[in-house]
Formats: C-alpha cells, structure tokens, sequence
C-alpha cells in the first residue's frame, strides 16, 4: 500500500545504514582515526615533519594522500562536516552520502502499467523504464597562511582555527554550487534541472495566487516533505502577501530554530537562490531530499613550509571532492519569471 501511494518515478537506488555499532568498528579501521594519528597531525601542522618523532612519523603516514598531503584526522573531519553543514543550507535539506568511486544512480522512469485481465485470459505485457544519473566528484580547493607566530603559540587553537576557517569558505562555496552551480567542474545546481512549476505574471513581483499554483504543481506525494527556498530579498517580498480573506500566507514560527512558515511548509533562507527578476527562477518548492550531495572519502591538507617563508607564514592548502545533483526532477519545482 505504501508503495502504491508513492509517486510513480520516485523509486531510486537508496544506500543501506551502516547496521547500529558497526559504524565504530569501521571508524577505529580508518588510517586517520585514533588519538596517536591525530596528535602526529597536529604537530605536523604546527611545526611540519622535522619536529616529528618515530612513532609519529609513522602514525601520520598512514593517512598520506598521493597529492604530498595528509588526511583530516577522522575525529577533526566529523566537525569539519558539521561546520560545512552550519554554513551550507543544502547539506541539511539534501541526501548526503559518501561514496569511493562514482556512481551511476538508476532512475525508475516509467513502473509500466497494471491492466484488468479476465480469467484465464493473456496477460499484457508492460516494462519498465529506467534511466542513470551519473555522480562524480569535483574538487573544492582553499590555501591560507598563518603565521609562525600563532602556529608557535601553544594558546592558539589550530583544530578550531581550521574547522572555522574550512567551514565558512567551503561551506558558502558549496552552497552556491548546490544551488545555482552549472555542472561545469563544479556539482549542478537543484535551480538548473527542476521543473517549472509556474510562470509568473510579472517579471518584477509574485502574486499571492501564484503562490498557490506553484504549492499544487508539486504531486501530493512531494509536498509532505517539501521545503520552499528563496533568496531573503524574495522573502521579504512573500512576507507581504495576503490571501483573498487579506491574511498574510507567511506564517512566523512559535518556537525557538524552527522555520517560519509557508502555506504550512517551512522556508528556508539562500541568498544564492536568484532574486525576482525578469528570466530569473526566484522560488523552489520540492522534497530536497531527491537533490544528492555525495562525498568522497577524506579532507586532505598540505602543509606549505617553504611558499610564504619570506613573510613568515606557513601555508596550508586543503581540498575535498563533492558532487551533487537533483535525482528526480519532478521533486522539485520552480517559479520563473517572465523576460519583460
């Protein structure tokens, strides 16, 4: 019955949980897990490998990436990611996963069709269609510089430093890509590949009405997990719109982190969604939740002693590989504005 009430395209690939407990035992495996390899790390980023003992050394190997990097202890990456997902509006609305290698993604298009058979009498035959996404993996990449000094600084806090520093600009980044990216060297934005849902009246405004035409071009079936997304100047504008009845159709939240409210499903702030403009999709209403964002495995780090040593800095240059893109298009629509 649950599977008869779903929509007809919506049956797609879904990654196994890792069972309860074998997530741990998997992550003591890890090479860069464990407090030997973190402390080996941290000294390697204070004061490079010269200052390195034997067993740390060796420790810190286990985790060398092929590009003369190190691996992000595993520990220090679990915050990295949540600091990626504090800054990044996408990470907590999407599927997230992690995969090794790419990913062909199989896309139920079309389930065929049941028919009514008398007794005895020949089945019709109807197949299924399928089609495959293809996931890969684009590399985000930061260099900074600290000073010897603050590295030399025993008070000054490297871990938190680092998560901070990744997290905001990595994060932002990966937010304008998951949102409004092209596809080209970087993952496709949601905005590009999902349906238009309605087409506004005004190239400059959205009427209250259109609102409604947007919430019911969306299947019944999205709409329970759906989300609206918008840029904050589009916001501001739905605030001030009234129902027939001259109700306001925003709705503020009652309680404390949670979402305001959009003919009852929440919204949610991006300023990379584009504003009311002519051309411009200024509004999304979908389940999210088909958009995938998949990591591969590992934060590298290198540690750039020689680069900046004129100016008394040590360089640091980080990377990770992302994709993202929406799985099935019908989850997700968009309001377009006219040219002029």
């Amino acid at each position: 019955e649950k599977e008869l009430s779903e929509p007809i395209e919506t049956r797609r690939l879904e990654l196994r949980p890792v069972p309860e407990g074998q997530g741990e035992d998997r992550a003591a495996n890890l090479p860069n897990s464990g407090a030997e390899y973190r402390a080996a790390w941290n000294t390697w980023m204070r004061h490079g490998k010269n200052l390195l003992g034997p067993e740390e050394y060796r420790a810190l190997n286990r985790g060398t990436d092929s590009g003369g990097g190190y691996l992000v202890p595993h520990e220090l990456e679990r915050r990295l990611v949540q600091a990626l997902e504090d800054e990044n509006v996408m990470r907590t609305l999407a599927n997230v996963v992690t995969m090794d290698t790419d990913r062909d993604v199989p896309i139920e298009e079309d389930t065929g069709e049941a028919y009514w058979t008398a007794e005895e009498g020949d089945y019709t035959e109807s197949d299924a269609k399928f089609a495959q996404k293809t996931l890969r993996a684009h590399k985000l990449t930061r260099l900074m510089r600290i000073s010897e000094e603050l590295l030399q600084d025993a008070a000054f806090d490297l871990e938190a430093y680092v998560v901070s520093n990744y997290g905001r600009t990595m994060g932002r980044k990966e937010e304008e890509a998951f949102i409004a990216g092209d596809g080209t060297g970087k993952p496709r934005g949601v905005i590009l590949d999902a349906q238009v849902g309605h087409t506004a009246a005004s190239a400059t405004a959205i009427a209250a009405d259109e609102i409604f035409d947007l919430y019911h071009s969306l299947r019944r079936p999205y709409r329970r997990r759906a989300t609206w997304l918008a840029n904050d100047s589009t916001i501001l504008a739905l605030r001030k719109l009234k129902d027939n009845e001259g109700r306001y159709i925003w709705q503020p939240s009652l309680t404390a982190g949670q979402p305001d409210t959009l003919l009852g499903r929440p919204i949610v702030t991006s300023n990379y969604v584009p504003e009311i403009g002519a051309g411009n999709r200024s509004l999304v209403f979908g389940d999210l939740s088909y958009y995938w964002i998949v990591d591969r495995r590992g934060r590298f780090m290198q540690r750039l002693g020689e680069l900046f040593a004129k100016t008394g800095q040590v360089g640091f240059r980080a990377y990770q590989r992302v994709d993202g893109r929406l799985i099935l298009t019908e989850a997700v629509k968009v309001l377009v504005h006219p040219e002029s």
